[in-house]
């Protein structure tokens, strides 16, 4: 078992959808702690993988990755296995980018996709990030924005035993984040792209969000919800259920003649 997903409890239901979720910078899979049994509310058949990214929680001893391309390498080597299976891929903020740039690189060596993407709070890749977070601010700078955002209380933002903790995770994910394409590059992908936005997100505002849709050469969706740029914790009771909504399109159906098929995605922009 790769060290990068729990194991699971049991077997799959045959049925079942897998959606592997992709941390924020700063954050580790423990941020979807919840979410499956919020998921088996809305009564979507969905089994919830958390993805553990080395350098925090669990593997705070491993060193982290600050380059997106090493990532997504070592991604794709340990998660080819469970890629196989029909799943979604979701990913908020640094998340998005990664789940993004894991697609791409799939899709390039033709390896199983996604059904489809869930992306919230980054920016689309050709869009140059506006610095609001600077990975080359020092620790203290850093903090303090990242505190006015809502990533980490002013508390812990004010203590400098704190910052010297935590910091140096966020530097060393925001340089993974800080590349982008150039316009001409976009590369569409083959998958459907469903896009989530925080309607007072000052660091990715909702046009930022919406520049995905270069991208999604099967369609896309634009849904903003309330909050700021860490609405996915702040508005979980809004955004869950909006998931699960998603989630339920791409859930495998099963027919009496032909026991299990995949439900087909549909293109164009909803």
């Amino acid at each position: 078992m790769t060290p990068y997903l729990t194991p699971p409890m049991g077997e799959p239901s045959p049925t079942a959808l897998d959606l592997f979720c992709l941390p924020c910078a700063g954050g580790g899979a423990s941020a979807y702690d919840r979410w499956q049994e919020h998921l088996d509310a809305q009564g979507v058949g969905v089994r919830v993988l958390p993805v553990h990214l080395p350098g925090r929680e669990g593997r705070a001893h491993e060193p982290r990755f600050t380059r997106l391309d090493d990532l997504v390498a070592e991604l794709d080597e340990q998660l080819d296995e469970a890629l196989s299976r029909p799943h979604v891929l979701y990913g908020h903020s640094m998340g998005a980018l990664v789940a993004h740039a894991l697609t791409l690189a799939r899709q390039r060596r033709g390896a199983a996709l996604p059904r489809a993407l869930v992306l919230s709070s980054h920016r689309a890749p050709h869009v140059r990030p506006n610095r609001i977070l600077d990975p080359g601010a020092d620790d203290e700078t850093l903090a303090r924005a990242l505190a006015e955002l809502g990533g980490i209380p002013w508390e812990l933002a004010r203590r400098p035993r704190f910052r010297a903790a935590y910091m140096p995770l966020v530097h060393d994910d925001l340089w993974l984040c800080s590349g982008w394409t150039e316009p001409e590059d976009v590369e569409p992908l083959s998958v459907p792209l469903h896009l989530f936005a925080g309607a007072d997100d000052r660091l990715v505002p909702v046009s930022a969000v919406a520049a995905w849709r270069d991208h999604a050469g099967r369609g896309s969706e634009l849904r903003t919800l309330p909050g700021g740029h860490f609405f996915v914790r702040t508005h979980a009771e809004l955004l869950l259920p909006e998931l699960a909504s998603v989630i339920s399109r791409y859930v495998p159906a099963v027919t009496a003649k032909d026991g299990h098929r995949p439900t087909a995605a549909s293109g164009g922009t909803w």
